[in-house]
């Protein structure tokens, strides 16, 4: 049985193997953390908007015409509803976002369903498939018209399948 200098030896060794493990976790948490914050503070469309929030000033220019829906299957079994429209910029400046609330309704008009606001994403291409891009891709100049496409992977089972009531809550122009 050895006593001594070797049994401190192994004991100091066995405190200090502790320590880059107990600060690699704390680092991973830290980081974590960092990262939660950050993505929730980038994303702040996540909350969901009131049936009557305020529209943009400048949505009254930003008319939003020939609604047309579609349906598709994906991957997993289930189906994407699309809402496609036409967008024109009556007003005199560039629109590089816009941010739009859409409120699907059951027969009753009750709001059954409202997600957080979405971007509006311009179709950029329609073959060999609908390809889109973010309006800050190609932002719309004034007296412009473009048509877009908003997706949906999961709708109420209670709206009516009438057309739903877009809002157009925040636009980003120049």
């Amino acid at each position: 049985m050895s006593t001594g200098p070797e049994l401190i030896r192994t004991v100091e060794s066995r405190e200090r193997n502790w320590l880059p493990i107990l600060i690699a976790a704390a680092t991973v948490l830290v980081v974590g953390v960092l990262v939660v914050l950050s993505l929730e503070r980038r994303n702040p469309a996540s909350t969901i908007a009131a049936p009557n929030a305020p529209l943009d000033p400048y949505a009254t220019s930003l008319p939003i015409t020939n609604l047309a829906m579609s349906e598709s299957g994906n991957l997993a079994g289930g189906k994407v509803t699309y809402v496609d429209g036409h967008l024109t910029n009556n007003g005199s400046r560039t629109v590089t976002g816009i941010m739009v609330q859409v409120l699907f309704r059951n027969s009753a008009h009750e709001v059954v369903q409202n997600d957080p606001p979405q971007p509006i994403k311009l179709i950029r291409a329609r073959q060999p498939y609908i390809d889109v891009e973010p309006v800050s891709a190609a932002p719309l100049k004034p007296g412009e018209q473009r048509d877009f496409r908003l997706s949906f992977d999961v709708i109420s089972p209670s709206w009516d399948g009438a057309y739903p009531e877009l809002r157009i809550l925040k636009v980003q122009a120049q």
